[in-house]
This record gives C-alpha cells, structure tokens and sequence, in this order.
C-alpha cells in the first residue's frame, strides 16, 4: 500500500491507497492544520498509527522547489529529504514533488465531475496544458505531450514578478515596493495577498470600510478568510473587499494568460487551489475568461484555449498516481 499526502502551507490531506482502488478511492484519508505539527514526519506518524495499514511507500506533493529530494516549504518552517522520511516512517522509498507538479500529473486522470468549465473554447489534441493554483501561495505548472502520454513539468512561476495590466495595478505595485524590494505574483495573487489587496483599497485607494467589518478583519486569526466571508456576504457585501476579491481575479486571470502564452497552452487551462474554489461563482463571471484572452494580437488564440477549475483535491490524486505507478512496478518484480 501507498501513503500519498498533499502538504499545504495551512492544511495537510494524507491518504492511504492501493493499487486495487487507484488514486480516486482512498483506503483511509484524513487532514490536519500543517502548523499543529513541528515536522512531517510527526503528523504522518500519527496518521499511520491511526490506520494501522500495512504500507510500503510513500509520496507527498509540497509547496516548495524540490531539489535532489530535498525541500524546505514555502509557507511552513518544515525541511524535508526522502531519504530521512522512509527511514522514520519505516518505508521502502519516499517520493517527494513540488505540489503543483502533482496537480498536472492529476489533469490527464481527472474525472468529467472533477471540473467546472469555465470556456469550452477549440482544445488541441495532446497540446500543452497549464496549470495555475491560487491557495495559500500561488503555483504554476504544465504539461507537454512526448508522443505516447502527458509528462508533468512542476515551477516556481508563482513567484516571478507580479506585471500590473491596468492603472490601478500600477498604483498596487507601487504600494507594495515599499514594502518589499520584490513583488511576486504571489504577493497579489493567492490567500496570503488578500491582506496585501484590502490594505491598498483601503489605505493607498481610499475605499472607506465599515467600522464594524474593520475590526471584524483586524481581530481575525485569518484575516484572508474574513475578507473574503465579507466581501461575499450575500446580505450585505463589504465594498472593499468584493473589491478585494475582484482585483485578485483580475490578476489571476491576467496571470493564467501569461502562462497559457508561455508555455503555448492550446491543450487548456487548469486552475486549482483553494481560493479557486472559495471563489468559484464569481470566477464563472464573463470577465474573467475575457481578461484572460485580452493578450492584443493574440487574442483569438486566447479565446480558443479552453478554461477549466478543478473542484477536487488534485494534488493529493497526483502524488497517489505517480507512488501507486511505482507500487505497481514493485509488485511485477
């Protein structure tokens, strides 16, 4: 049996799977709060005693670059190898990824109810996908055809340059270099930019917020979830932060189309993550799917490009596809 986990800079899903179910019918599943832990190690531990399944290997996504089996996350204060994980949990072999990596090995396996179609667009057969994750950060990845299947390709885009399209934009950036000498896209484009976006409406825009929903977002333990909860209040939305929320689509939609360009994505666009599907009623909104084709001359490209959100857990049904495929080899021997 395989151990697969999904290991997010604010929730952790780990799954048991095998070979018998495949990656969509865990054995056993469960998540936890990342920062209740002090390492991987410890929370995948008490999974397993838990279970008490036999298991011989494991493989875990990570919001993070892996290099050489190695990874320090992003947005958790946790060092990884692969090497030290199979010892202390007494496995075989340990797999790890980068989480968005695991997100495009999941695309090719995604189930007709795993998605929300957003624009049906023209796809090419086999042609290149992208893949963009707004969660706790902001991921990127793709995908590229090698003539018999897809080969998922993991990045670190999500922490290029954030390339304002619009006045306003220009008017964030500028507000956030004085903080930072470099602003990522994530910084504007993911769960933690929600403060950064709610903080320059209000403060640099002048966009005047209710007493009440001021203190109700500075008294937060997450204050990205309660700009959010207000700015889609269906009562009474707080104007600055749907204001919030739509600056971040626009940016994300800007952002998607670049990497559609980039990596020439005539396959489609992915978009995962846990914004995403917070914010899927707003995101099916015509003006997303126009801003991400608005790329001047290549417009009518863009508009072809079918655009997808995917509504399940796909990093977790990436990282259990690839460690049930090296499962599957183990058992040939």
């Amino acid at each position: 049996m395989l151990i697969a986990g999904d290991i997010g800079g604010t929730k952790t899903d780990l799954a048991i799977y095998s070979t018998e179910k495949g990656p969509h019918a865990p054995l056993a599943q469960e998540q936890y709060h990342s920062a209740d832990f002090p390492t991987l190690q410890a929370m995948a531990q008490k999974f397993l005693d838990q279970t008490k399944l036999p298991v011989r290997l494991g493989s875990f996504d990570v919001a993070g670059p892996v290099v050489d089996g190695r990874v320090k996350t992003t947005n958790l204060p946790w060092t990884m190898d692969e090497a030290s994980l199979a010892r202390d949990l007494g496995l075989q072999s340990v797999h790890l990824m980068n989480d968005l990596e695991a997100v495009a090995r999941a695309v090719p396996i995604l189930r007709p109810s795993d998605v929300v179609t957003l624009n049906h667009g023209q796809p090419v057969p086999n042609g290149p996908i992208a893949v963009i994750a707004p969660g706790t950060g902001l991921g990127e990845s793709f995908l590229t055809w090698d003539g018999a299947h897809y080969v998922a390709h993991g990045s670190e885009g999500g922490h290029s340059d954030f390339a304002p399209t619009t006045e306003v934009q220009i008017r964030l950036l500028s507000f956030l270099m004085k903080r930072w000498d470099h602003v990522g896209v994530e910084r504007v484009c993911s769960g933690i930019g929600f403060p950064n976006l709610y903080e320059f409406l209000r403060d640099e825009e002048k966009m005047p917020e209710r007493p009440e929903v001021a203190r109700r977002i500075a008294a937060a333990h997450d204050r990205t979830a309660a700009i959010v909860e207000a700015g889609l209040d269906p009562r009474d939305p707080s104007p600055v932060c749907r204001a919030a929320i739509e600056l971040m689509l626009s940016i994300l939609a800007g952002e998607a189309g670049n990497l559609a360009l980039k990596v020439f994505a005539v396959g489609g666009i992915y978009i995962a993550g846990g914004v995403a599907l917070h914010l899927l009623e707003v995101l099916k909104d015509p003006r997303f799917v126009q801003i991400v084709a608005r790329k001047g001359r290549f417009k009518e490209l863009m508009e072809r490009i079918p655009i997808h959100v995917i509504t399940t857990r796909a990093a977790l049904v990436g990282a259990a596809s690839y460690g049930l495929e090296r499962l599957k080899d183990m058992e040939k021997r």
